[in-house]
Protein backbone atom coordinates (compact mmCIF):
# COMPACT_ATOMS: atom_id res chain seq x y z
CA UNK A 1 0.00 0.00 0.00
CA UNK A 2 2.79 2.43 0.91
CA UNK A 3 4.74 1.67 -2.26
CA UNK A 4 1.67 1.97 -4.48
CA UNK A 5 0.37 5.15 -2.84
CA UNK A 6 3.69 7.00 -3.01
CA UNK A 7 4.35 5.83 -6.59
CA UNK A 8 0.91 7.03 -7.71
CA UNK A 9 1.09 10.41 -5.96
CA UNK A 10 4.73 11.15 -6.82
CA UNK A 11 4.34 9.99 -10.42
CA UNK A 12 1.28 12.18 -10.89
CA UNK A 13 3.00 15.12 -9.20
CA UNK A 14 6.10 15.06 -11.41
CA UNK A 15 3.90 14.48 -14.48
CA UNK A 16 1.96 17.66 -13.71
CA UNK A 17 5.25 19.47 -13.11
CA UNK A 18 6.94 18.31 -16.33
CA UNK A 19 4.00 17.99 -18.74
CA UNK A 20 4.55 21.35 -20.43
CA UNK A 21 7.18 21.65 -23.12
CA UNK A 22 9.70 24.00 -21.54
CA UNK A 23 13.38 24.34 -22.23
CA UNK A 24 15.34 21.63 -20.44
CA UNK A 25 12.28 19.72 -19.21
CA UNK A 26 13.24 16.73 -21.37
CA UNK A 27 16.44 16.33 -19.34
CA UNK A 28 14.46 16.00 -16.12
CA UNK A 29 12.02 13.56 -17.70
CA UNK A 30 14.90 11.44 -18.98
CA UNK A 31 16.63 11.49 -15.59
CA UNK A 32 13.45 10.30 -13.87
CA UNK A 33 12.71 7.64 -16.47
CA UNK A 34 16.29 6.34 -16.74
CA UNK A 35 16.10 3.96 -13.71
CA UNK A 36 13.43 1.88 -15.48
CA UNK A 37 16.13 0.84 -17.95
CA UNK A 38 17.98 -1.00 -15.18
CA UNK A 39 16.85 -4.45 -14.15
CA UNK A 40 15.47 -4.96 -10.65
CA UNK A 41 18.63 -6.84 -9.66
CA UNK A 42 20.88 -3.97 -10.80
CA UNK A 43 18.65 -1.53 -8.93
CA UNK A 44 18.93 -3.69 -5.82
CA UNK A 45 22.73 -3.84 -6.11
CA UNK A 46 22.99 -0.05 -6.48
CA UNK A 47 20.78 0.70 -3.50
CA UNK A 48 22.17 -2.19 -1.47
CA UNK A 49 25.61 -0.58 -1.76
CA UNK A 50 24.07 2.79 -0.89
CA UNK A 51 22.53 1.46 2.35
CA UNK A 52 25.49 -0.65 3.50
CA UNK A 53 27.04 0.22 6.92
CA UNK A 54 30.07 1.64 5.06
CA UNK A 55 27.97 2.79 2.11
CA UNK A 56 27.29 6.18 0.60
CA UNK A 57 24.48 7.21 2.94
CA UNK A 58 26.38 6.58 6.18
CA UNK A 59 29.54 8.15 4.75
CA UNK A 60 27.61 11.30 3.83
CA UNK A 61 26.06 11.44 7.29
CA UNK A 62 29.51 11.08 8.82
CA UNK A 63 30.91 13.79 6.56
CA UNK A 64 28.27 16.35 7.59
CA UNK A 65 28.68 15.60 11.30
CA UNK A 66 25.58 13.44 11.75
CA UNK A 67 27.36 10.32 12.94
CA UNK A 68 24.54 9.57 15.40
CA UNK A 69 22.21 9.16 12.41
CA UNK A 70 24.27 6.40 10.80
CA UNK A 71 22.49 3.10 10.84
CA UNK A 72 22.53 -0.50 9.64
CA UNK A 73 19.65 0.30 7.32
CA UNK A 74 19.13 -3.14 5.79
CA UNK A 75 19.95 -5.02 8.97
CA UNK A 76 17.31 -3.41 11.17
CA UNK A 77 13.73 -4.62 10.88
CA UNK A 78 12.45 -1.10 11.59
CA UNK A 79 14.24 0.44 8.58
CA UNK A 80 14.80 -2.39 6.09
CA UNK A 81 11.33 -2.20 4.55
CA UNK A 82 11.60 1.55 4.01
CA UNK A 83 15.03 1.14 2.42
CA UNK A 84 13.62 -1.40 -0.04
CA UNK A 85 10.64 0.86 -0.78
CA UNK A 86 12.99 3.77 -1.56
CA UNK A 87 14.88 1.58 -4.04
CA UNK A 88 11.63 0.42 -5.66
CA UNK A 89 10.28 3.99 -5.85
CA UNK A 90 13.46 5.17 -7.57
CA UNK A 91 12.63 2.78 -10.40
CA UNK A 92 8.84 3.10 -10.44
CA UNK A 93 8.12 6.84 -10.23
CA UNK A 94 9.58 7.63 -13.66
CA UNK A 95 7.47 4.92 -15.27
CA UNK A 96 4.29 6.20 -13.62
CA UNK A 97 5.24 9.73 -14.66
CA UNK A 98 5.40 8.71 -18.34
CA UNK A 99 1.96 7.07 -18.14
CA UNK A 100 0.43 10.17 -16.59
CA UNK A 101 2.14 12.55 -19.03
CA UNK A 102 0.65 10.53 -21.90
CA UNK A 103 -2.77 10.88 -20.28
CA UNK A 104 -2.34 14.60 -19.60
CA UNK A 105 -1.31 15.24 -23.21
CA UNK A 106 -4.59 13.71 -24.39
CA UNK A 107 -6.78 16.03 -22.30
CA UNK A 108 -8.82 18.74 -23.96
CA UNK A 109 -7.25 22.11 -23.00
CA UNK A 110 -10.53 23.87 -23.78
CA UNK A 111 -12.14 22.29 -20.71
CA UNK A 112 -9.34 23.58 -18.48
CA UNK A 113 -9.62 27.03 -20.02
CA UNK A 114 -13.39 27.09 -19.50
CA UNK A 115 -12.95 26.16 -15.83
CA UNK A 116 -10.32 28.89 -15.44
CA UNK A 117 -12.64 31.48 -17.01
CA UNK A 118 -15.43 30.41 -14.65
CA UNK A 119 -13.15 31.25 -11.71
CA UNK A 120 -12.08 27.75 -10.63
CA UNK A 121 -8.91 27.64 -8.56
CA UNK A 122 -5.91 25.49 -9.54
CA UNK A 123 -6.94 22.84 -7.01
CA UNK A 124 -10.56 22.84 -8.21
CA UNK A 125 -9.43 22.49 -11.83
CA UNK A 126 -7.17 19.59 -10.88
CA UNK A 127 -9.70 17.73 -8.72
CA UNK A 128 -12.91 18.38 -10.68
CA UNK A 129 -11.60 18.67 -14.24
CA UNK A 130 -8.25 16.90 -14.64
CA UNK A 131 -8.75 13.86 -12.40
CA UNK A 132 -12.14 12.81 -13.86
CA UNK A 133 -10.61 12.91 -17.34
CA UNK A 134 -7.73 10.71 -16.15
CA UNK A 135 -9.96 7.84 -14.99
CA UNK A 136 -8.75 5.41 -17.63
CA UNK A 137 -5.10 6.36 -17.02
CA UNK A 138 -5.59 5.97 -13.26
CA UNK A 139 -6.88 2.46 -13.87
CA UNK A 140 -3.84 1.59 -15.97
CA UNK A 141 -1.45 3.01 -13.36
CA UNK A 142 -3.14 1.19 -10.48
CA UNK A 143 -3.09 -2.08 -12.42
CA UNK A 144 0.62 -1.64 -13.21
CA UNK A 145 1.44 -0.84 -9.58
CA UNK A 146 -0.42 -3.87 -8.24
CA UNK A 147 1.22 -6.21 -10.74
CA UNK A 148 4.66 -4.70 -10.06
CA UNK A 149 4.09 -5.15 -6.32
CA UNK A 150 3.30 -8.83 -6.89
CA UNK A 151 6.43 -9.39 -8.96
CA UNK A 152 8.92 -7.42 -6.84
CA UNK A 153 10.81 -10.59 -5.91
CA UNK A 154 14.13 -9.60 -7.50
CA UNK A 155 14.73 -6.34 -5.68
CA UNK A 156 13.68 -7.64 -2.26
CA UNK A 157 15.61 -10.89 -2.54
CA UNK A 158 18.76 -9.18 -3.77
CA UNK A 159 18.68 -6.56 -1.00
CA UNK A 160 17.37 -8.38 2.09
CA UNK A 161 16.17 -11.90 1.15
CA UNK A 162 12.95 -11.03 2.95
CA UNK A 163 14.67 -10.24 6.23
CA UNK A 164 15.59 -9.25 8.79
CA UNK A 165 13.01 -11.22 10.76
CA UNK A 166 10.68 -11.35 7.74
CA UNK A 167 10.21 -7.54 7.86
CA UNK A 168 10.48 -7.28 4.05
CA UNK A 169 8.82 -10.59 3.23
CA UNK A 170 6.59 -10.72 0.15
CA UNK A 171 4.43 -13.55 -1.16
CA UNK A 172 7.02 -14.15 -3.88
CA UNK A 173 10.02 -14.27 -1.50
CA UNK A 174 8.05 -16.43 0.92
CA UNK A 175 7.20 -18.80 -1.93
CA UNK A 176 10.87 -19.04 -2.95
CA UNK A 177 12.19 -19.63 0.55
CA UNK A 178 9.45 -22.19 1.21
CA UNK A 179 10.25 -24.08 -1.99
CA UNK A 180 14.05 -24.02 -1.89
CA UNK A 181 14.71 -23.41 1.80
CA UNK A 182 12.13 -25.58 3.54
CA UNK A 183 11.65 -27.85 0.47
CA UNK A 184 7.87 -27.64 0.93
CA UNK A 185 7.17 -27.70 -2.79
CA UNK A 186 3.44 -28.31 -2.46
CA UNK A 187 2.92 -25.34 -0.15
CA UNK A 188 5.11 -23.16 -2.37
CA UNK A 189 3.07 -24.19 -5.42
CA UNK A 190 -0.11 -23.14 -3.60
CA UNK A 191 1.43 -19.72 -2.91
CA UNK A 192 2.39 -19.43 -6.59
CA UNK A 193 -1.22 -20.14 -7.57
CA UNK A 194 -2.42 -17.39 -5.20
CA UNK A 195 0.01 -14.91 -6.78
CA UNK A 196 -1.16 -15.97 -10.25
CA UNK A 197 -4.84 -15.59 -9.33
CA UNK A 198 -4.25 -12.12 -7.86
CA UNK A 199 -2.41 -10.98 -10.99
CA UNK A 200 -5.08 -12.42 -13.29
CA UNK A 201 -7.84 -10.77 -11.23
CA UNK A 202 -6.19 -7.37 -11.67
CA UNK A 203 -5.69 -7.90 -15.41
CA UNK A 204 -9.25 -9.15 -15.98
CA UNK A 205 -10.78 -6.28 -13.99
CA UNK A 206 -8.76 -3.81 -16.05
CA UNK A 207 -9.83 -5.41 -19.35
CA UNK A 208 -13.50 -5.46 -18.32
CA UNK A 209 -13.38 -1.80 -17.31
CA UNK A 210 -11.50 -0.80 -20.47
CA UNK A 211 -13.97 -2.66 -22.73
CA UNK A 212 -16.96 -1.14 -20.95
CA UNK A 213 -15.52 2.38 -21.33
CA UNK A 214 -14.84 1.69 -25.02
CA UNK A 215 -18.46 0.63 -25.56
CA UNK A 216 -19.73 3.75 -23.76
CA UNK A 217 -17.55 5.91 -26.00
Amino acid sequence: MLFGGISFAAGLGVALLFQSERRGVGIYRTALFLPIVFSLVVTALIWGAFFQPNGVLNNVLDAVGLHSWTHVWLGDSSTALYAVIVAALWREIGYVMVLFIAGLKALDPAVQEAARVDGATAWQRFWHVTMPQLRSVNLVVLSVLIIDSLRSFDIVWAMTRGGPYHSTELLSTYMFSTAFGSHALGYASAIAVVIFVLAIAVIVSYLVRALSEEKEA
